[in-house]
């Protein structure tokens, strides 16, 4: 009987064993995959974040180019909105001359 009972001790510490392996394979496996995805999701966030800096370089050229062709009159616009987005710019463009003059007076100043 003591022949029998080591066997059967092997048998399920074998078994154990493979369960183990088993899980552990399963565990590697599940890593693995979950690793690919966040590569795939992070690969595609650059890319969506690389095209979001483009589109806001293009609209930064367009609305200085629109600008400045409404500025020196190579295009006409009657709309209100861009009238007053015009006025505004030239506002805060006043603004940020008079500001940069304070501050080259503070400079200057013992």
């Amino acid at each position: 009987m003591n022949t029998q009972n080591k066997n059967e001790n092997n048998k399920n510490s074998q078994s154990d064993a493979t369960d183990w392996r088993i899980k552990l394979n399963d565990i590697v496996n599940t890593c693995q995959s979950e690793l690919k995805k966040t590569t795939k999701i992070g690969m595609k966030m650059l890319s969506a974040s690389q095209a979001n800096g483009q589109l806001h370089e293009s609209y930064e050229f367009l609305g200085k180019w629109l600008y400045s062709s409404l500025k020196s009159g190579k295009l006409k616009v009657e709309d209100e909105e861009v009238l007053n987005m015009i006025k505004k710019i030239a506002t805060l463009e006043e603004d940020l001359n008079g500001l940069e003059k304070d501050v080259q007076d503070i400079k200057k100043e013992s």
